[in-house]
Formats: structure tokens, sequence, C-alpha cells
């Protein structure tokens, strides 16, 4: 058994999360937190209550693989992130084309475009934590 890992979609409006089964096999998708919002707490709370070790952060790289103002915003949380939780192993991902695949899932689902709003960031976060799990059994 492996510490669940977490995953953390950090969009400007919304914030997705994610986290591991118990195994380290397969991500699912908890939450949405309002990324204006104390979300630091929400983050404090969700570690402690599954004892993750490790967050995952998508970090979006531009189709160039250069960094943007996007990723350097995201960039800036992570150093939040740091400050808050200095034992917490941070890991980037590149979340490329996650919010597409989250919307194609969802699409395919058959939920609803309004519904689909705010479920995208927790599918992405899910997306992007489900391939770094595979990229570790690799």
């Amino acid at each position: 058994m492996i510490d669940r890992i977490l995953a953390l979609d950090m969009g400007t409006v919304r914030i997705g999360v994610a986290v591991s089964d118990p195994l380290g096999s397969f991500a699912q998708g908890v939450a949405v937190w309002d990324a204006q919002g104390d979300w630091i707490s929400s983050l404090r709370e969700l570690l402690s209550t599954t004892k993750a070790s490790r967050v995952v952060i998508g970090l979006p790289i531009r189709e160039n693989g250069t960094k943007g103002p996007s990723a350097e915003r995201v960039e800036a949380e992570i150093l939040r992130i740091q400050e808050a939780f200095p034992d917490l192993e941070i890991v980037t991902w590149d979340e490329r084309y996650t919010s597409t695949i989250a919307n194609r899932i969802l699409i395919e689902g058959d939920v609803s475009r309004k519904k689909r709003k705010g479920q995208v960031d927790k599918v992405a976060a899910t997306v992007i934590l489900q391939g770094y799990l595979d990229s570790l059994r690799r």
C-alpha cells in the first residue's frame, strides 16, 4: 500500500480535486473548490483525511512546450502550497488537453452542458492524476 496522492487542476475560477485509491491504481474526482476562496484550508482538511503525502498539480504548458502566463500563475500558487505545507511533495504534470479530454468524457457520459461546467475541473484533475499514476507503473 502506498500513500494516497492528490491532484489539483488549478483554474482561475475553480480548482478541480482528485485523489488516488489506497493502492495508487485509480484516480477519483472528489471536489471542486472556489479558486478565489479559502481553498488552502480545504486542501489542509483533505490532506489530513486522506493522509496524502504527494500532490500532483497540472501545469498548463503551451502547445510549443513553453510556459505562459497561466503556467506562471500556477507556479505562484505552488509556492503558496509549499509555504503552507513544507513537508508535502509537489509534482507538476503537463496538463495539455486535460480539459478537452474531460469535456469529451462528460459529453460521452451524457452530462448536460449546465452540469458539465461545474464538473469539468474535477474530471480534469482526475485525468491529470490517472496519467501520473499510469506513468508510475511504466
